[in-house]
């Protein structure tokens, strides 16, 4: 099942004369986007990524562009009218470094409507497909509304949620450009959120000195990775900085559970759903490893097996998903930590799905209040 391809109205009122244009005027339309984006408008298109094949055009070019047209002009094309859609260029988003595969990320569409052939410069209609699929956003709106809604909320306290959704939009941003410095700060959110999560778990119940030393030195770090990072396009260091991060959240976490928590109930099931947050993430972060090695394969298999099962070898997208909801539990479990709220069975203080996974795993129903 192909998805739909949606234009939204013109945000004027009245809407511009351009948006949409009249069926009766001369112009070059202009549509591309992420490759991902567009196989799932087009399922079951084949592509051709033979180097030496060097066919104009692909498959999927006059299928995409009699898809816009039908979008743009609410009807389908006449062949009978001279001009009425004629495929002009393609541009393929070549990925070098997957090579020796072959493979792009990207794909773009150029046609023309009425336009003379001697016009060398007509009007231009551009259409960039734009696709969010990040869930980080919605758990950090979904963890400051709960924050909010306690007693002693801070600006403290609401840091690491506005990380969490900062890697939402980050992510999200990068997969609707697909550019360098949208890159940067995709990869460079995460810490964002492991930062701040950090400084938290390593400034509880110190003092005020040690407080500012270990603000200074998580400050330090955060800017040279950044910058080594953005400067000389280094990938180690950011990765090692964020794996050892998510690996001190990890482990101090779990001892904080068991030194905070005094209630073997409580202690339990606190333990379990941070467990469960940790699963997520090491699942995410293998699913994302699948899809680095075995892209091509994948998209042999979703075009094979066409929607809706492709969307279960949909591997980068359930990466987003499972580190959402690892990312989600940590920043949650380290604030009841630390803000010394946890007085009760904290199950129904989560989010979907981690509340009823919390209950599957742990035998017993929410909120039981302790004495």
């Amino acid at each position: 099942m192909a998805l739909p391809l949606y234009i939204p109205r013109c945000i004027h009122t009245p809407a511009s004369q351009c948006h949409l244009p009249p069926p009766d005027k001369p112009l070059r339309i202009q549509i591309e986007g992420p490759l991902i984006a567009i196989q799932r408008l087009l399922p079951h298109i084949p592509w051709r990524l033979d180097p030496l094949d060097r066919t104009f055009p692909q498959p999927a070019g006059p299928e995409l562009a009699r898809l816009t047209y039908q979008k743009v002009y609410g009807r389908d094309i006449s062949p009978e009218v001279p001009g009425d859609l004629v495929v002009r260029d393609e541009y393929l988003g070549w990925m070098p470094e997957k090579r020796p595969q072959e493979l792009i990320d990207y794909y773009g569409v150029t046609f023309d409507h009425l336009v003379p052939p001697d016009d060398t410069n007509p009007e231009v209609l551009q259409i960039n497909i734009i696709e969010i699929e990040d869930d980080n956003v919605i758990y950090g709106v979904y963890g400051l509304v709960k924050l909010y809604q306690k007693r002693h909320a801070t600006l403290s306290r609401s840091v690491p949620y506005f990380g969490l959704m900062g890697v939402g939009a980050c992510s999200a941003g990068y997969h609707m450009t697909l550019k360098y410095h949208t890159q940067m700060s995709d990869e460079l959110s995460m810490h964002l959120l492991v930062t701040p999560l950090l400084y938290r778990i390593f400034t509880f119940q110190t003092s005020l000195q040690h407080t500012r030393l270990i603000g200074i030195l998580f400050l330090t770090e955060f800017t040279v990775v950044m910058v080594v990072h953005m400067v000389m396009n280094e990938f180690l260091l950011h990765a090692v900085t964020f794996g050892l991060g998510v690996l001190l959240i990890a482990t101090q976490t779990i001892k904080l559970v068991s030194q905070r928590v005094p209630h073997p109930f409580t202690r339990k099931k606190l333990r379990n759903i941070g467990l469960f947050g940790v699963c997520s993430f090491v699942f995410g972060y293998m699913v994302w490893l699948i899809d680095e090695w075995a892209c091509n394969p994948l998209i042999r298999i979703r075009h094979s097996v066409g929607l809706p099962l492709a969307f279960v070898f949909e591997l980068h997208g359930w990466w987003h998903v499972f580190t959402a909801i690892g990312g989600y539990i940590a920043v949650e479990v380290v604030d009841m930590i630390t803000s010394g709220e946890v007085h009760e069975d904290p199950t129904d203080q989560f989010a979907w799905p981690i509340a009823d996974v919390a209950r599957f795993i742990g035998g017993a129903p929410g909120t039981k209040k302790l004495s």
